[in-house]
């Protein structure tokens, strides 16, 4: 989505989520919301990492404009996706929202010493959740200035 605040490039957008109903959700309001920017979905942290690293089977994976990281992950979950990210000098630039079920103060502040650009609780309701995601992307990816490539050489 464009606006006259944000780039008229379609931005890429990773999901990391295992829950199969919390995707469908989102990709219905990426649908719904008419969201141009392209989302690309992995299941588990270490998938995340692969695909934020571009190695093994995400090598030609873009290098996604924000990430919407859910915290209760298989494999590895997102606070230790955020720990990698955050030690990696260009990586540590792509805006990580956080995006759970969880509401305890400690995975919180945990997420924001992390560096996570942001935290936010998913709704129970379908109707909310589908709202809050096209609310998120209104803000991130058409208000807010993110670092281009070159911005990150």
């Amino acid at each position: 989505m464009t606006s006259e605040y944000g780039s008229a490039e379609p931005a890429d957008v990773l999901l990391v989520e295992d829950n199969p109903g919390d995707i469908r959700l989102t990709k219905e309001a990426f649908k719904d919301g008419k969201i141009a920017n392209t989302l690309h979905v992995v299941e588990n942290g270490v998938d995340a990492l692969d695909f934020l690293f571009q190695r093994n089977d995400y090598a030609d994976a873009p290098r996604p404009d924000i990430v919407l990281l859910d915290l209760n992950l298989p494999r590895k979950n997102g606070d230790e996706v955020l720990a990698e990210l955050h030690e990696d000098s260009n990586r540590r630039r792509i805006p990580v929202i956080v995006l759970t079920s969880s509401e305890e103060e400690m995975d919180v502040v945990k997420s924001y010493e992390l560096c996570a650009s942001g935290y936010l609780t998913k709704p129970v309701d379908p109707g909310e959740f589908i709202n809050m995601i096209q609310e998120l992307e209104q803000f991130w990816l058409s208000i807010m200035r993110l670092p281009t490539d070159t911005d990150l050489d």
